[in-house]
């Protein structure tokens, strides 16, 4: 008569999730998340989470730590369109004409001329390292 063997088995990997504030590593499932205002958050797929930032902390306490700290981040209206040219810029060709970036963003040309404006205050403020910010 022939034996089975016994299958090892396999230790659980569940997916993992880091704390934006300590950055810990912890179960998914323990995460506590929320979205905030963020005037410098694009959604790579979805337009309808342009300006919101997902938060994820492996506690409460820190959660309310970061949503303070996005609380007193000022909502900046360019800087959001500045992060939508920017993802159709990257998603696509590098340089457009106004007219296909005004398509691709949703943008209108006052709009557009506005936050590349922003964004190049801001480089040369920041000595071309990008916006500050948490």
């Amino acid at each position: 008569m022939w034996k089975r063997r016994k299958r090892a088995r396999r230790a659980s990997t569940s997916p993992l999730e880091l704390c934006d504030l300590c950055g810990a590593a912890f179960p998914a499932e323990a995460a506590v998340s929320e979205y905030v205002p963020d005037s410098s958050s694009a959604h790579a797929t979805r337009d309808r989470y342009d300006g919101l930032r997902l938060l994820t902390a492996c506690r409460e306490e820190h959660l309310e730590e970061l949503r303070e700290t996005y609380r007193r981040r000022p909502f900046v209206q360019e800087e959001l369109w500045a992060a939508k040219i920017t993802r159709a810029l990257t998603a696509g060709p590098p340089a457009l004409p106004l007219t296909q970036l005004a398509r691709r963003t949703g943008l209108h040309a006052p709009d557009i001329r506005r936050a590349i404006e922003w964004h190049n205050r801001h480089r040369r403020e920041d000595g071309g390292t990008g916006p500050a910010g948490p």
